[in-house]
């Protein structure tokens, strides 16, 4: 087992060693290697990882007796479904980019339309083989397994790799946005950013479905990130049980079950958060579309994090207390699942903890700068809407007074009737949450109000990054301070590791809340 798992990390080493001196020279020598060679080499690693699959699938795992055992710890549906969300959301972006390069294709390279067409392919296998396959404890076939999982590893690693350091569409489509800005404005033509290269001749004809292309794989583009690491995730798991036998003590007899009752303060306040950050994140999207956003769409965005971040710290430390003070017995067994869980958290909070270190100093420069203006907020024309409402509601006709009236009783009779059916509603919910609590110590009852707002605010923060709301790249401070190239590496770095973070996180608390 030792030699098969150090002969299988060895070629997994190589591989991505290999991957990354061609995506390397790429960066910094585009005459010896171009992205096309990148494309090529990584197309021959999909393909060789597509037989592999394709004969685990149809051979390895049909043998007798091939899976004895499944880890019911691996494979979690919430992991599995995130594997099909970022999936589809991948290969609708390997869609947008096969269209994009077709309607350009008399100034792109064939292997643009080639390479988005086999990842279409081996997304789809992939994810049919991790939905199905990722709880196997396989018992066949042990070194060729290893090596096969842990190619697919490393093919996804470069393809993560690629897709945080590789921003030519992103400049391309940048270039021509600054040229329709130049355009509208009337200026004369500028000369190009020093991170402009030839591709930026290539120009989309002003076409609807050209913008759509060009939109859809702006807004996918940290997708394809996602769905790399998730899957890196699945398929190192399912190494390290390659081979295993899992005993009767790592069998859950009685798997606790999901149930919302008994929980009243946290779903409130979580779905308080939740409804504002949706508000918050359309309001953003709506202005963000546009040529230039306002600043005051900025202030609101990141207060909305001002006032959350900390509540949800202090319900974390809270929690924390109140779970080390509570007599448990831990599990205390060993599981590759639970150990990856716990490694995956630390490494990706660095993603969102090294964005905001690198963001902190352009606000200190910024502020420095802003500090010698006055910013004067207010509100035009409150008082005019309030007195002009008051003048409509003193202007009622006299020959309809009796007829309002008759209304308003009526109103207030219907009014009454609802507000006592809303009391009896609350006192029926008020009597369920007393019995449901009334077993509960009151440290178990603190600990699920906790983790169940915590699982709210976390989702809410996955989602808003997750489907475009990315301020640390739109509102061109840290752009401009670092340079288009190094702040798109950094936020396509530290980006998706934060929407992993807030994703893995969901599950950990989930299972505090039905342990609990």
């Amino acid at each position: 087992q030792k030699a098969g798992q150090l002969f299988s990390g060895l070629l997994a080493m190589n591989v991505v060693f290999l991957g990354s001196a061609f995506i390397s020279s790429m960066i910094f020598n585009q005459v010896a290697i171009t992205l096309a060679d990148v494309w090529i080499l990584l197309s021959i690693l999909k393909v060789l990882c597509l037989f592999w699959i394709i004969y685990y699938l149809l051979g390895t795992s049909r043998q007798p007796h091939a899976v004895l055992y499944r880890d019911s710890h691996a494979g979690a549906i919430w992991i599995r479904g995130s594997v099909l969300l970022f999936g589809t959301c991948s290969i609708l972006l390997n869609v947008f980019h096969i269209g994009y390069s077709t309607i350009l294709v008399q100034c792109k390279s064939r292997v643009e339309i080639v390479f988005p067409s086999i990842g279409i392919l081996f997304i789809c296998t992939q994810a049919y083989f991790l939905w199905h396959h990722s709880k196997d404890c396989i018992q066949v076939q042990h070194n060729f397994t290893r090596c096969g999982l842990m190619l697919t590893i490393a093919t996804n690693l470069l393809l993560w790799l690629l897709a945080v350091t590789n921003d030519t569409l992103h400049v391309e489509i940048e270039s021509q946005l600054r040229e329709v800005e130049r355009r509208f404005s009337g200026k004369a033509p500028s000369s190009h950013p020093h991170w402009c290269n030839e591709t930026t001749l290539c120009t989309c004809p002003n076409t609807t479905i050209c913008k759509v292309f060009q939109k859809g794989y702006i807004l996918l583009y940290p997708f394809n990130t996602e769905y790399c690491l998730v899957c890196c995730s699945v398929l190192y798991v399912m190494w390290k049980n390659v081979g295993r036998r899992i005993s009767h003590h790592h069998v859950l007899h009685t798997k606790p079950k999901f149930k919302l009752q008994g929980v009243v303060f946290g779903p409130l306040l979580g779905t308080a958060a939740v409804i504002i950050g949706a508000c918050v994140f359309m309001i953003y999207q709506i202005q963000a579309t546009s040529l230039a956003p306002s600043r005051q769409v900025f202030v609101i965005y990141y207060s909305y994090y001002i006032v959350l971040l900390p509540l949800m710290s202090v319900g974390a430390v809270i929690g924390t207390i109140i779970h080390a003070l509570e007599k448990k017995e831990l599990d205390t067994l060993k599981n590759p699942t639970r150990s990856l869980d716990v490694v995956l958290l630390m490494g990706a909070a660095l993603g969102q903890i090294g964005m905001s270190y690198f963001s902190t100093a352009t606000e200190a420069k910024h502020a420095r700068h802003a500090g010698q203006h006055t910013v004067a907020a207010e509100l035009p024309g409150e008082e005019e809407t309030t007195l002009s409402s008051k003048q409509e509601h003193s202007q009622t006709p006299p020959g309809k007074e009796e007829d309002t009236k008759e209304q308003n009783g009526e109103a207030y009779s219907q009014r009454r009737v609802s507000v006592l059916e809303l009391g009896q509603e609350i006192r029926k919910a008020s009597l369920s949450y007393i019995h449901t609590y009334s077993h509960l110590s009151w440290k178990r009852r603190v600990l699920r109000e906790i983790s169940f707002f915590l699982v709210l605010c976390n989702i809410i923060l996955w989602v808003m990054p997750t489907f475009g709301a990315h301020p640390v790249f739109e509102n061109g401070m840290e752009r401009s301070f670092y340079g288009y190239s190094t702040w798109f590496v950094i936020v396509n770095f530290g980006l998706p590791l934060g929407v992993f973070y807030r994703m893995h996180s969901v599950g950990g608390l989930l299972e505090v809340y039905v342990t609990a």
